[in-house]
């Protein structure tokens, strides 16, 4: 695991944000042979990445607002994922149930479906399928009856765990020579005769910086704090986005469900994720600090009535919601008109105060390995020699496998620590569970805590960089996303850690009522 020394050092390039576009921006540096330094406020993954509706999809959506080329390229950059992260990412049928009143009628959504097929000619899932009440209702039998019309279904995709996603990313541009500092706050961006020069950062140890003729602030919702005094108009005008999670509930849909609300007609997604389901998400402007954003009752009973509206046997779900997630969308700044209609392009915008300084607004989970080939399609232009072209488009993410490889590798874990054990470490890691498997047998970490294997905890802090017990339960070894948000896991976790060496008992005290306190801020109680 390479982390950044203290010591100021030199780099071609400071990637500033350790999110999903910032991680895969560093990928296709560092694959390029670009010297690339990353630099995170908080851990990996742990801002917007973390909080979406985990959908890889082409933005059926987009359509209504003639986003014709963002859904084309959504599609191809879906159709990548499903092959280069198999591990991670699978197809995902929704099906629309169309009411009587509806705002989009089911002729329309037929046409919708029939552009999102013809954009998406030649790739691997499903096409559409339309269906009249009958026939949904016997595929959906929990769906409310009265008033349903019929409906359709397509096939998108789904990622269960966005923060494997870059977690992954980061490991492979670390793998190719990028380096890494987390728990980093960018304090400044320096600037010389012009000229981009570098940045300072404040971190739990003191201060430090980096200097680089080349910076992207990919700081998601903090793009604009980033750059600070600098002069530059508005980039980011953030939407709040919060989903409920909750357990399934009699008649509920094995499918995903992307239907029209009935208060206001914003679509919205009822989702089976991680055997739970994952219910959202809202779209309303947001101004105060993206890191304090939470859901208000508001939207919170917004998505309880809409899911009860559809689905009686989800009747007293407010009551069963096991926690929440909300983030902010780093879109652009647009201060009226539909939170809706603002584009999810992403937009590189190049600092004229500054040369070689980029922002990265917008964007999408879908598209981040595009957006990183699009910022490097720049960057080359102002490096002082040339860099290789672009190597991720048919480059597999590290726990990507073959399918006789995976099925073997399945086989090996199975035998070692059980079936089930062995199908959890598949979804987390992938091919990279071999690596915990063999720390596992080196070290003899086989024992089993809070659900997890003593070598993941290992693993997380020695070769991913986690360092609170946050990074490890949410976005390590992803037992922080249970039914219990991973409060029943948490002490035994903080334990293991200390006999591993990795904390004392104090710290691992203070590292629990952390956890404990983000637990409370999610609505979770275990």
């Amino acid at each position: 695991m390479r982390e950044l020394p203290d010591r100021e050092s030199d780099y071609e390039l400071i990637v500033i944000g350790a999110g999903i576009n910032g991680a895969a921006i560093a990928r296709e540096a560092a694959l390029a042979g670009i010297k690339t330094l990353i630099v995170e406020r908080g851990d990996i993954a742990c801002g917007t990445s973390s909080a979406s509706s985990r959908l890889i999809h082409g933005g059926l959506r987009y359509l209504e607002y003639a986003e014709i080329g963002l859904v084309y390229e959504s599609l191809r950059e879906r159709e990548r994922l499903l092959a280069l992260a198999p591990h991670l990412v699978e197809p995902l049928e929704l099906c629309i149930p169309v009411y009587r009143g509806a705002r989009r009628k089911r002729w329309q959504i037929a046409v919708g479906l029939g552009l999102y097929d013809f954009l998406a000619v030649g790739q691997s899932v499903p096409r559409r399928r339309l269906f009249g009440r009958e026939a949904l209702l016997a595929k959906l039998p929990g769906l409310k009856p009265d008033g349903l019309v019929g409906g359709a279904s397509y096939y998108d995709a789904q990622v269960r765990f966005p923060e494997r996603l870059v977690v992954e990313n980061v490991r492979d541009a670390v793998a190719h020579g990028a380096e890494l500092k987390t728990y980093a706050r960018v304090t400044r961006i320096r600037v010389d005769a012009g000229r981009a020069a570098g940045v300072e950062w404040q971190a739990p140890n003191g201060r430090g910086g980096a200097r680089a003729p080349l910076i992207v602030n990919a700081a998601g919702p903090w793009v604009d704090e980033v750059l600070g005094p600098m002069k530059h108009t508005r980039l980011l005008g953030g939407t709040k986005g919060s989903h409920i999670v909750a357990p399934r509930f009699p008649g509920a849909p094995t499918t995903g469900i992307y239907i029209e609300a009935g208060a206001d007609g914003r679509p919205f997604f009822i989702l089976p994720w991680n055997e739970l389901l994952l219910i959202g998400t809202t779209d309303e402007r947001y101004e105060g600090d993206p890191g304090a954003a939470t859901i208000d009752e508001r939207e919170r009973a917004y998505l309880v009535a809409e899911t009860e509206r559809v689905f009686p046997g989800a009747a007293g779900l407010g009551k069963r919601v096991v926690y929440t997630h909300t983030g902010v969308r780093p879109l652009p700044y647009q201060p009226r008109g539909a939170t809706g209609a603002i584009t999810r392009r992403h937009i590189i915008r190049r600092h004229r105060a500054a040369r070689g300084l980029y922002s990265i607004v917008g964007g999408k989970l879908t598209t981040h390995r595009a957006l990183a080939e699009d910022v490097l399609r720049k960057l080359r232009r102002e490096l002082p020699r040339p860099a290789r072209g672009s190597l991720t488009r048919d480059r597999p993410l590290p726990g990507a496998l073959p399918a006789a490889a995976r099925d073997a590798l399945l086989a090996d874990l199975s035998g070692r620590f059980g079936a089930a054990q062995a199908q959890r470490l598949w979804r987390v890691y992938g091919g990279v569970a071999a690596e915990v498997a063999a720390l596992a047998a080196q070290r003899d970490l086989r024992d089993v805590v809070g659900g997890v294997l003593t070598a993941e905890l290992a693993h997380a802090v020695e070769s991913e960089w986690a360092v609170t017990l946050e990074d490890v339960l949410q976005r390590r070894c992803m037992v922080g996303l249970n039914e219990d948000f991973g409060l029943g896991a948490a002490p035994a976790v903080a334990d293991a850690l200390v006999r591993l060496g990795v904390w004392d008992a104090a710290r691992a005290a203070r590292e629990l009522a952390a956890y404990r306190e983000l637990a409370a801020r999610h609505g979770a109680t275990g």
